[in-house]
């Protein structure tokens, strides 16, 4: 197998490999397979069109017009001509089915289904990096940036997949980026002559002919592979990163300068934690209600009603044109209490969700652009890219306030949403199911159920509110909660849900943002800050009722509160102090306090409390500060190491010292060349190993238009690298080291200053940092054996 093919076939598998990422976003793998076909066809197109011809622009355009060619067959033969060949009309049908893969992307959650427009997606991207890993490793021999368009493939599956198995294609990825550096390496180095280099330490005869300095080829690939790989794994380590949170499912999340670092569409989760860490609480919405804004007006943005024991998703659902009014909420008696409410709202232009932010239940909306409606939800979604930026809309809604004797009267919910909205998975702990009943136990009904729940959750269960915990994922996530009682909004409300479910209460949890702060001009405004998500249970007759399990945010609803006892007449005699030996408890074992002083904060702590709560959240931890400090440094010394090794190997190659005969002026000869060549490499002269030093110097001397000394100098140089290579009694005079440096001047001195600056701070001989380690780790390998072998041995 010639060396091309054979990189061809490796580009292919590193494709591939990194391709494996992408399995957990679509239900069925199918995809996969005939991507692996299409793209083993167009690989080959490329090593027939580099036989026919040198052109590396022509090999590439035939191998697009064949992917291209390719797609057409699959995906619009029906409008091909001649079923072949594309046309305006197959141009017009992947136009549609991209646009339709877009909005999928943005509908579905994961898996999603593997529709012909997703399947187009995954496949003509499969093909495109393909076709850049192979033009770039292949045609025009580079392997080691090809894993730039391997990278941007494996990110794209493992950014947006849930679960633990990105590990795993991670390690695919890899092996497949390492198998092409393998392959690039031995062609390259299987094609290279003799190295000239100072020589290590040659037999008293003088150097054997044909021991080479370099190591194997397939070693020397080998090494640097795992050398690549192993600065990929280990410079990120050093670095501070962002989790998704204990619950958070892993999916999409918009960066900064983009969406603002908010809520996302496609899973409106997973920034929700970047958005209570950011800084700055940036404003995203502002509205004007009539009547005046109430402390308990949440904005929905889309509920989340699939649970799967590891994390809450939206479910697959039907949608249709935005009717108007819109249809009754689902659950809602007559005899309930629900007051009008009219919103008026304008989103900053840096807020792009295409889900609308509203209250629940809406009952009208009046907006411009092209948007869907989801019934279950009673969710308004953005069509075709719609989305809020900029966007200014009217909603009127419903502020429901039911009794705590109508949500405890309330009957049985019908049997279809029962059963709906109380699965839980068989994956899910049992400590979850024991938790609720044990913390409900003495509740009379459904109600009292929920609110003991919110309570134990938000008052006297002990826990914490935390944006910046770090505990992990997967099925033992709520459990795992349960124990360590440290987190924020979504681990909260997920909990509650998941306890609620299994104790046949139906629920699910809604995504959005929380009253916001009202300004002097009678307007609130809502911050990236203000981004929420609690749980809603369903009681007939109310319907979908919120509840706040969050401590230290939101508002409790008013139904969920109990009336707060009667206090002292301020006027009165106040009672004798009372002394006690017995230690002060913890504010959650406290009995004294009345629950909604304690959700209000009213309930004074304890002496020892405050003298030890000063330190807990003064700043970042020290080890968030080590890495950024140490990201700090690998930022300034990183890109300033090439310079720095160049500086070190020249002065070393050229340390002033008389040539004379013997070894040492050999030794200084051959450093001279060495710096020699790599300086013209520097200035974009790569060495050409196979050549005499003769003509390497004229080569060097033609390419960078030296004359006078400079040229002078290398032919001097070349010479004196001639006689001791060759020579039987080399015969050496002048000085190497200035004749380098004459050259190295003439050189900057006919160079441009980028060509400079260049060469200067990313000298491309620096890749020689690379070989010399390898040949380190070969030789420290084959001690190791050596020793192995003489130790298993006197039998």
């Amino acid at each position: 197998m010639s060396g091309s093919v054979r990189l061809a076939v490796c580009a292919t598998v590193a494709t591939l490999t990194a391709s494996c990422a992408m399995l957990p976003l679509v239900d069925r793998s199918t995809w996969l397979v005939q991507a692996a076909l299409l793209l083993a066809v167009q690989s080959a197109a490329g090593a027939v069109a580099r036989r026919l011809t040198p052109r590396r622009w022509l090999t590439v355009a035939v191998q697009a017009l064949t992917g291209l060619l390719l797609l057409t067959v699959v995906f619009a033969r029906s409008r091909a001509v001649g079923g072949l060949l594309p046309g305006p009309e197959v141009l017009q049908e992947f136009g549609r089915l991209l646009q339709g893969g877009l909005d999928d992307v943005g509908r579905y959650a994961i898996p999603a289904p593997a529709t012909p427009a997703i399947r187009l997606l995954l496949v003509g991207g499969v093909l495109l990096v393909g076709l850049a890993v192979d033009a770039v490793a292949v045609t025009f021999r580079a392997a080691a940036p090809a894993g730039l368009p391997l990278l941007a493939l494996y990110s794209v599956g493992a950014g947006l997949a849930e679960g633990g198995s990105d590990r795993l294609w991670f390690l695919a990825a890899a092996a497949g980026y390492l198998l092409l550096l393998l392959a690039e390496s031995r062609d390259r180095l299987a094609r290279w002559g003799r190295v000239f280099g100072a020589p290590g330490r040659p037999p008293a005869g003088g150097p054997a002919p044909g021991s080479g300095l370099a190591p194997a080829p397939v070693r020397t690939g080998r090494r640097i592979g795992a050398l690549a790989l192993g600065l990929s794994l280990a410079i990120p380590a050093v670095l501070p990163s962002i989790d998704g949170g204990l619950l958070q499912p892993q999916g999409k999340a918009a960066g900064p300068g983009r969406d603002g670092g908010t809520i996302s569409a496609v899973n409106p989760l997973v920034s929700l934690q970047n958005s209570l860490n950011q800084p700055e609480n940036r404003e995203l919405l502002r509205y004007r209600t009539s009547p005046a804004a109430t402390g308990d007006l949440y904005l929905r943005i889309v509920a989340l009603d699939h649970f799967d024991g590891a994390s809450w998703r939206a479910s697959e659902r039907r949608i249709t044109d935005v009717p108007l009014p819109l249809p009754a909420p689902v659950g809602l008696a007559p005899g309930v209490r629900a007051d009008p409410v009219a919103l008026a709202v304008s989103a900053a232009e840096g807020y792009g969700q295409n889900y609308l932010p509203m209250p629940y239940p809406a009952d009208t909306v009046r907006l411009t652009g092209r948007w869907r409606y989801e019934p279950e939800g009673r969710t308004l979604v953005g069509d075709h890219g719609q989305t809020t930026r900029g966007l200014s809309y009217e909603v009127s809604s419903l502020r429901v306030q039911p009794t705590p004797a109508q949500l405890a009267a309330a009957p049985a919910p019908p049997e279809q949403l029962l059963r709906e909205y109380t699965r839980v998975p068989q994956t899910l702990p049992k400590v979850v199911a024991t938790t609720a009943r044990t913390v409900t136990a003495g509740a009379a009904n459904a109600y009292e159920q929920a609110v003991k729940l919110q309570d134990w959750f938000s008052v006297n269960g002990g826990f914490r509110y935390d944006t910046e915990v770090r505990s992990g994922s997967g099925p033992d996530a709520v459990a795992r909660f349960l124990e360590e009682k440290n987190g924020f909004c979504i681990h909260f409300s997920f909990s509650m849900a998941a306890m609620a479910r299994t104790l046949g209460i139906p629920a699910r949890v809604a995504v959005g943002f929380t009253p916001g702060t009202p300004q002097t001009d009678g307007s609130v405004s809502v911050g990236s800050k203000d981004a929420h998500a609690w749980p809603e249970l369903y009681f007939e007759g109310a319907g979908w009722t919120r509840f706040e399990p969050t401590p230290s945010r939101g508002t409790p609803p008013e139904y969920t509160v109990a009336p707060s006892p009667a206090l002292p007449d301020p006027e009165g005699p106040a009672p004798p102090p009372r002394r006690s030996a017995a230690p002060v408890p913890a504010p959650a074992d406290r009995t004294d306090c009345p629950p909604q002083l304690k959700k209000d904060g009213g309930c004074p702590r304890p002496v020892q409390e405050e003298a030890s709560a000063g330190g807990g959240d003064g700043g970042p931890s020290w080890t968030v500060l080590a890495g950024f400090a140490a990201a700090a440094l690998a930022a300034l010394v990183l890109p300033a190491l090439p310079l720095l090794w160049r500086v070190r190997t020249r002065a070393r190659r050229l340390r002033p010292a008389a040539p004379g005969p013997g070894r040492a002026g050999e030794a200084r000869t051959l450093a001279a060349w060495r710096e020699l060549t790599d300086s013209a490499w520097d200035y974009g002269i790569p060495p050409d190993e196979s050549l005499t030093p003769r003509t390497a110097a004229d080569r060097i001397v033609r390419a960078a238009a030296l004359e006078g000394p400079p040229a002078a100098a290398a032919g001097r140089l070349a010479t004196a690298v001639e006689q001791v290579l060759y020579a039987p009694a080399p015969r050496l005079t002048g000085e190497p080291a200035a004749d380098a440096e004459t050259v190295r001047a003439g050189l900057r001195a006919s160079a441009g200053r980028r060509a400079h600056l260049r060469a200067l701070l990313a000298p491309r001989s620096a890749a020689r940092i690379a070989w010399h380690l390898a040949h380190r780790w070969s030789r420290t390998r084959s001690r190791l054996r050596r020793g192995a072998g003489g130790g298993g041995g006197g039998r």
